[in-house]
């Protein structure tokens, strides 16, 4: 939606550009080096400020690299996290953080993939360098950087960059006028264009053909619902079927995009009746989801909410327990290439030398 004030922004955006641009330029001249990992490096970033799909897109670079039978190892800085310098979430063996410590995308994919090694810090190098030492014996064959397409610190031999198809790719704005991190014609940069959360095939057609100008593999992507999953409350296994297809719900989340959380919903038959949303990554507080609970108890609703939503609140005791005997779901969702998938795993293999 366009927003009218969006112009008073403009010179604030203008001056980001700039900024952002002569960082670029001091990478692109060498001025600043970006330092070479002992183990091959894989980023996926984007250029808009969040709302791409990414985690879900990490996870699947996750899965199949351990499909393949080689072990990766996910560096994230852990966004709004409660801990500081390097810190191990898995070990792969054992999950040691919560999402409080670890932020709440991190400990989803720490969870989700119990055979990875995770790690959080601010610096990223300080992470590689850690890995390389602590893991000597089992090494990792391949270290997946999450969120990292604008972090130039340290070469990569695959740089994924995530475009939303759903966003104005044309119209987009630099930050803070719009969400771009940084100009469209930084995609050169790429190794590998994934065009993702296609659900509009014309509009994404108008996408592609800017995109191919770049010369580089693009991908087609989109989310797919994955299971509804009961975390508190009574769910027979007898009736999941049935009763995924009649709640009644209010569904609540804070992340970028929650339009296309609650087409999801809709998706699955699911009546969404009211819904709450917050900022993207915004802490819950006791108070917040009280008053979460108290309108879907006064309206008769269940609650549902995403997959990084219940881990946000998982790190948090207190907050659990607020809905403790309440019937609460989350939604998962995950990635699926449906073109250029061969291509992918061809240049997934290539990193690892296989």
């Amino acid at each position: 939606m366009h927003n009218p004030f969006s112009i008073l922004l403009r010179p604030a955006a203008l001056l980001y550009r700039s900024i952002v641009q002569f960082r670029n330029t001091l990478f692109d001249r060498q001025f600043f080096k970006s330092w070479k990992s002992p183990i091959p490096v894989v980023s996926i970033g984007n250029l808009s400020a969040g709302g791409t799909g990414k985690t879900p897109l990490v996870d699947w670079v996750v899965k199949y690299y351990l499909s393949i039978g080689c072990k990766p190892a996910i560096v994230s800085r852990g966004y709004l996290r409660e801990s500081k310098g390097v810190q191990l979430v898995s070990d792969g063996q054992r999950i040691l953080l919560s999402s409080k410590e670890a932020g709440d995308e991190t400990a989803m994919l720490a969870w989700n993939n119990p055979d990875a090694i995770v790690i959080v810090a601010k610096k990223r190098e300080d992470a590689v360098t850690y890995i390389a030492k602590h893991f000597a014996q089992r090494a990792p064959s391949v270290i997946i950087l999450d969120d990292a397409f604008q972090h130039r610190q340290i070469d990569r031999a695959l740089n994924i960059a995530i475009i939303n198809a759903e966003e104005p790719f044309l119209k987009a704005k630099m930050l803070p006028e719009g969400r771009l991190r940084e100009p469209l014609k930084n995609l050169s940069r790429a190794d590998l264009i994934v065009l993702n959360k296609i659900t509009d095939q014309e509009k994404a057609d108008a996408i592609m053909k800017e995109l191919e100008k770049k010369g580089k593999p693009i991908i087609k992507a989109r989310l797919k619902i994955g299971e509804l999953i009961c975390f508190s409350g009574e769910w027979s296994t007898s009736d999941e079927v049935l009763v995924a297809e009649h709640l009644n719900a209010l569904a609540f989340a804070g992340i970028a995009s929650p339009e296309g959380f609650l087409e999801s919903l809709r998706k699955e038959g699911i009546n969404v009746a009211a819904h709450r949303f917050f900022h993207d990554h915004e802490p819950y507080s006791v108070k917040k989801l009280r008053s979460v609970r108290r309108e879907a108890e006064e309206k008769g609703l269940c609650l549902i909410t995403t997959e990084k939503d219940y881990f946000r609140m998982l790190g948090r005791p207190e907050l659990i327990r607020i809905l403790a005997t309440m019937p609460c779901y989350y939604l998962k969702i995950e990635t699926d290439i449906f073109d250029g998938k061969e291509t992918m795993q061809s240049m997934l293999k290539a990193v690892i030398g296989k």
